[in-house]
């Protein structure tokens, strides 16, 4: 499906039943990386998959940021009307529910935030590197975004009001510390470390994140 918000087109799947539950990909991919995981959600949840700009079968853009990012998922929420959903983001996903969390105080319920930083300089220095490379060779806007952006704040970070689960793996592209930083600064938060776990590794284990999913949104 399409749907035109802040000038652009996104594309995404709707799924399922229920309270709405958005899922937002990480850089260089798009909602495919949620498929396992969507068909556990969809017994319980609308699933909304969306493929962010720049990204899948969204408008491609010269130039892309995590603010404009943020922006497209609050006016899509907007124009679908939907209450107060749920937000698991991977990596720039996670980054973006940052924002949007922060931003919008009122507008979601939740947030699982995987993978994030808050600064590009929290990467460790051989992946800030590559991503340096990346873009010298391919002039990708997502990779200048990756290593010029975020600047989220500690003041930032303490206006997001809504339950949040700050999930990292312990083999992440930031160091641990990072991580447990982020949720110490969200007032409402909890912070989970997932042993032997990459950047995006439990993400294609749906069952393993699925699991980390139920057991916080049980509890509130």
């Amino acid at each position: 499906m399409i749907i035109s918000v802040n000038g652009i087109d996104l594309f995404y799947e709707q799924t399922g039943r229920g309270k709405p539950f958005l899922l937002l990909h990480g850089n260089s991919e798009d909602h495919r990386i949620f498929d396992g995981l969507t068909e556990k959600l969809t017994t319980d949840y609308t699933v909304y998959a969306i493929d962010s700009r720049g990204h899948g079968q969204s408008s491609k853009v010269d130039q892309i940021g995590y603010n404009d990012m943020m922006k497209d998922v609050a006016d899509f929420i907007t124009e679908l009307k939907l209450e107060k959903p749920i937000l698991l983001g991977a990596s720039d996903g996670a980054i973006i529910g940052l924002l949007l969390a922060a931003e919008y105080p009122e507008l979601l319920s939740a947030l699982i935030s995987c993978g994030a930083n808050t600064h590009p300089g929290q990467l460790k220095k051989w992946f800030l590197a590559l991503v340096k490379f990346g873009y010298l060779t391919t002039r990708d806007p997502k990779m200048k975004m990756m290593y010029t952006e975020p600047d989220i704040s500690k003041d930032i970070l303490d206006k997001i009001i809504i339950p949040t689960l700050v999930v990292a793996g312990s083999r992440d592209i930031l160091p641990e510390r990072y991580t447990k930083e982020i949720s110490a600064n969200i007032p409402d938060s909890e912070c989970l470390i997932l042993h032997g776990e990459t950047h995006t590794s439990y993400m294609k284990h749906s069952e393993r994140i699925y699991k980390v999913i139920r057991q916080f949104l049980d509890k509130k």
